[in-house]
């Protein structure tokens, strides 16, 4: 590792600790004695999307989480769930072991998720990863899914807050007709 400060070439580790996806080292010039910090992470092999139309492109985390957020944009959804969703999903197509993987695996993996995690985020992303040709597709996707769902599941995030549900009825919004 060459100095930042005066590009020498050695430098010894002054202390070395485990972070999140990695090892964090601080190091010390044996020119210059001035200090300074890396990261070391394992870089997994390459991964690559192979595209409904045969095309191969390389994984990219980013592209998986934009198609996530979009489906769950507006939802009561914290970016720290997000987040960790697209993380489990990259981490388990790297358990694999598997070089290429279909993009239909992930996008299936996508949907299990989003169907556990916020059924309207799961509808969002089903009608553009199923590209549903008509609005009878999509009723039948929303019925099949109302048909499975389960009243008040702790899975679910509530549509109405518990705080507004049990408000008295003199603070409720009134709909005039």
């Amino acid at each position: 590792m060459n100095c930042p400060y005066c590009g020498h070439y050695d430098s010894k580790v002054i202390d070395s600790r485990d972070v999140n996806d990695g090892v964090r080292r601080r190091r010390q010039c044996l020119r210059c004695d001035s200090r300074f910090t890396t990261y070391e992470r394992l870089q997994p092999a390459g991964l690559f999307v192979i595209k409904k139309d045969g095309r191969r492109e390389e994984f990219d985390r980013d592209k998986l989480l934009a198609g996530i957020r979009k489906a769950c944009e507006k939802r009561p959804l914290t970016g720290d769930i997000v987040d960790r969703q697209a993380d489990e999903i990259e981490a388990e197509l790297y358990r694999t072991g598997r070089t290429e993987v279909p993009s239909a695996v992930i996008g299936d993996m996508v949907m299990a998720r989003l169907k556990k995690l916020d059924h309207i985020a799961y509808i969002r992303f089903a009608s553009v990863y199923r590209e549903f040709e008509d609005i009878t597709m999509l009723k039948e996707e929303v019925d099949n899914l109302a048909g499975h769902a389960i009243i008040n599941s702790a899975d679910q995030l509530p549509l109405i807050p518990p705080d507004e549900l049990n408000a008295p009825a003199k603070n409720r919004r009134r709909v005039r007709r």
